[in-house]
């Protein structure tokens, strides 16, 4: 065995069962363990779970494995890929939804990538709304004046959602859900998709309709370079006044600069952000104890209408396991007879998500 492995090395396998793929684990959080320990053990796989995030001062770290398993953060450029390859890694498997942080382009006949579609929609969907009515109903604010015994009510009212128009970016099945949930609050959707859903009695209209007519915007689309800062000066212009803007999906769809500036002259009236674009040396990590550099993301924090999570909004039970179930079946299907899976990310016909499924073959 590698020697890397021996050093650092945790095997969760079934007992007395050979440990038939060895696969490096990134950016390890302690709610990401119990679920891939579950599945991996039934699967015959070796997870070495690393704290340290993959990028190109860490990928020796990689050595030895089949494949490497990374999170929304992992740098993998294509200096990291060239490295996998050399090192003979087999696989990328992301375990969330988005990709921007991979090289697709560079992997494609390289190193195949996966990905998890699908893991518990609802979640992120659910913690869309929970942003967005702990705005409106000034939930938080409540919360910390309570805390103190101050139960004034004064500056804390809200706004009814009922008969609101909220624009949804983005139809997916995270999209569609969060649409079911505000039609439950009596509000009234409308939508932009480039692939607009077949027969689902959503009205559709263009991006820049979605901006002029929505009192709250939603964002549930990937991060590509068509959607990079989607939301920026330009954008925010035509939206309304006192537009909300709700991100669950990545920060880079908007540009914080421009937010900053819309909060400041008073066009946007809240921000409810689970994202960042700064986020990959931020987020997940407890900074409590350190001056903040970023101080585009300071002022966002110190505003009154605008409320931060970190990337938390997969982060239930129910997620946690369909990740890790999810995940450890792509590797399994890679791996074995003629290696298809279904959640494979081709680069062959520039339609990432669709092509092998499409063609029912490996990527390459």
């Amino acid at each position: 065995m590698n020697g890397l492995w021996d050093i650092h090395f945790e095997v969760f396998c079934r007992k007395g069962g050979p440990t038939v793929l060895k696969v490096a684990f990134f950016d390890t959080k302690i709610y990401d363990k119990p679920s891939f320990e579950h599945y991996g053990g039934m699967h015959d796989i070796a997870f070495r779970f690393l704290e340290t995030k993959l990028n190109e001062d860490s990928v020796e770290l990689a050595k030895g494995s089949d494949a490497v398993c990374v999170f929304v953060n992992d740098t993998v450029n294509a200096a990291v890929i060239e490295k996998l390859y050399e090192y003979g890694v087999k696989l990328i498997a992301l375990r969330s939804a988005g990709y921007n942080n991979v090289d697709v382009q560079a992997a494609f006949g390289k190193v195949h990538v996966v990905h998890v579609p699908a893991y518990s929609p609802y979640a992120v969907a659910e913690h869309a709304m929970a942003l967005l009515l702990t705005s409106v109903r000034r939930i938080h604010k409540a919360y910390n004046r309570t805390r103190e015994f101050n139960f004034t009510l004064t500056g804390l009212t809200g706004f009814d959602l009922h008969g609101k128009t909220v624009g949804v970016v983005g139809t997916g099945k995270i999209g569609r859900i969060f649409i079911d949930i505000c039609r439950g609050f009596g509000m009234h959707v409308i939508a932009y998709d480039r692939y607009p859903a077949v027969d689902s009695g959503i009205e559709y209209v263009s991006l820049e309709e979605l901006f002029e007519r929505s009192d709250i915007i939603s964002l549930h689309c990937p991060l590509t370079a068509e959607t990079q800062h989607m939301i920026d000066a330009s954008a925010i212009g035509k939206m309304k006044k006192g537009v909300i803007i709700v991100n669950t999906s990545r920060g880079g769809l908007i540009d914080a600069e421009a937010l900053l500036d819309g909060i400041k002259a008073r066009r946007i009236g809240a921000a409810c952000l689970d994202v960042y674009e700064e986020e990959a040396d931020i987020f997940f990590e407890d900074r409590s104890g350190h001056i903040m550099d970023d101080e585009t993301l300071s002022r966002l924090i110190s505003m009154p209408n605008v409320i931060v999570t970190s990337h938390q909004a997969f982060l239930t039970e129910e997620a946690l396991d369909g990740i890790a179930s999810t995940t450890v079946k792509n590797m399994i299907s890679c791996f074995e007879n003629d290696g298809v899976c279904e959640n494979e990310l081709c680069y062959r016909c520039g339609n990432i998500e669709q092509c092998s499924k499409e063609r029912k073959k490996r990527c390459f």
